[in-house]
């Protein structure tokens, strides 16, 4: 169990906001903190302190306004660390070998292969071309419905019809690298982790698993550990101190 650090961008900006409340037009967004800092001072400081494995996560979505001003922040911030942060928000065939060159470790895709609410075999057979195995991870987001976790993308707005499950993990991981979970009912929220998702997530070990969402203590951390059997990877959101939290930032490099 290891702490992974993160830069989320939205309209060129590091911001921490509420995951549910994402749109592409930008309404009813709600945003917990904007950093008066940039991207790459971010991703200068986690290269300093020798925390590898984070992500960069663009949340504006291509061809919107706010989306160039975000990448060209995020490939600072690559540039800034290079080969130690993964990237994620739009990524497709045709530029994960952008985003590769532009220093990122790893690119990190998830609506692209799901069409029609269900997963597209082919098309995670072209982005295993495009990035290669050891170079993709896989996004499976959740949101629950119905008593399951169900994989949510565009934004985590979108429900599939694809359950979380132990089975469809190892069926994803021959594809992978590794995996990102955000438990998206409660990012940003720092109101406690989903214990329910990370007992299913810490009963596979195949691939490296991080948890996203919930996090406001370190005791929410302590009870992670619990329920994920020491497996799982975090990232902490709103309730770090670089973001405005009260978690000290100090406290939780040392978790690794």
């Amino acid at each position: 169990m290891r702490f992974r650090p993160c830069i989320d961008i939205h309209d060129g900006k590091v911001k921490q906001i509420v995951g549910g409340s994402l749109r592409d037009d930008g309404r009813a967004l709600r945003e917990n903190h904007v950093s008066s800092q940039d991207a790459a001072w971010f991703a200068g400081l986690y290269r300093e302190h020798g925390l590898s494995g984070g992500h960069v996560i663009l949340l504006n979505g291509a061809g919107t306004p706010g989306y160039e001003a975000t990448r060209q922040q995020a490939v600072q911030a690559l540039g800034a660390y290079p080969g130690g942060l993964q990237i994620g928000g739009g990524i497709r065939p045709d530029n994960a070998a952008y985003f590769l060159e532009a220093g990122a470790s790893h690119v990190i895709v998830t609506s692209y292969v799901f069409q029609g609410g269900r997963i597209c075999w082919d098309r995670l057979e072209e982005m295993k071309s495009a990035a290669g195995q050891k170079r993709l991870v896989l996004d499976i987001s959740c949101r629950r419905k119905d008593d399951r976790y169900y994989i949510v993308t565009d934004r985590w707005q979108r429900f599939t019809d694809v359950p979380v499950t132990l089975e469809l993990m190892e069926s994803l991981g021959a594809y992978c690298a590794e995996f990102l979970v955000h438990a998206v009912d409660v990012e940003g929220k720092a109101s406690g982790i989903e214990r329910e998702l990370a007992e299913l997530l810490g009963t596979y070990h195949q691939r490296p698993v991080t948890y996203a969402g919930g996090i406001g203590s370190m005791e929410d951390v302590n009870l992670l550990r619990l329920c994920g059997k020491g497996r799982l990877d975090f990232t902490i959101g709103s309730a770090l101190d670089l973001f405005g939290g009260p978690i000290p930032f100090e406290q939780v490099i040392s978790i690794r």
